[in-house]
């Protein structure tokens, strides 16, 4: 059963969305701002997110933008009265899947639902879970975890941790890094990938300074461990 996490401030509009997604077969939450909508994507998994822009606390761009900085992979559909171009650029940018403006059919949104939903499962099928030792990334959510528990990663540190999951043990050197994660040009010289490792190790490590799931190649780059 599919999980769908409502954020909106219009009690009446939320009991609809609601009563109309668990109709058809959703498991649904309700947040009424901001701050308890990034609490319950955060503690929860979710399948999708459906986000109005206008909250009374913190408003719909600035959710966006902390959820999908800290990780969160589910795909958003975006709610708001807001109907400048500028606006839906602006949440597309942040992360954004889908926009629908005020007012709306519910039959309409719930189509959108749905074809978010397959979009994502069918993205999600041809992606494997990458995994070294207790530590697995599911890349269809974008969602890591160690021995269980989840780890929040910022989208750098999660591209970076995907990219030398993917080889399998074989080295990576920095500017190879640089350019599939970054898009530098290989010439360009940087500590960013040092900088970006020390920090995955700092959250994933039980001792950041004897790492069992980023090795260190000697004058060369980095390597996914074997433990």
């Amino acid at each position: 059963m599919k999980r769908v996490l409502i954020v909106e401030d219009n009690e009446k509009l939320a009991l609809g969305l609601r009563h109309n997604l668990e109709f058809e077969g959703y498991t649904v939450r309700v947040a009424a701002d901001g701050t308890t909508g990034m609490s319950a994507a955060r503690e929860e998994p979710w399948d999708l997110m459906i986000l109005d822009l206008m909250l009374p606390d913190v408003n719909g761009y600035r959710v966006l933008e902390q959820l999908r900085e800290t990780g969160f992979g589910a795909p958003v559909l975006v709610l708001t009265a807001l109907g400048e171009e500028a606006d839906k650029v602006r949440g597309f940018r942040l992360g954004a899947d889908d926009y629908v403006t005020k007012p709306f059919g519910l039959m309409e949104l719930i189509a959108r639902v749905d074809a978010l939903l397959r979009r994502s499962q069918r993205a999600g099928a041809a992606l494997p879970t990458l995994r070294v030792g207790d530590l697995a990334v599911d890349q269809a959510t974008r969602t890591v975890t160690r021995a269980g528990e989840q780890v929040m990663l910022r989208p750098k540190e999660y591209e970076l941790l995907v990219a030398l999951l993917k080889r399998r043990g074989t080295v990576a050197t920095r500017a190879e890094l640089l350019h599939e994660v970054w898009g530098y040009d290989e010439s360009v010289m940087s500590r960013t990938v040092d900088t970006h490792v020390a920090e995955l190790r700092r959250k994933l490590e039980a001792d950041p300074s004897a790492p069992r799931y980023i090795l260190t190649v000697l004058k060369t780059g980095y390597r996914a461990g074997e433990a």
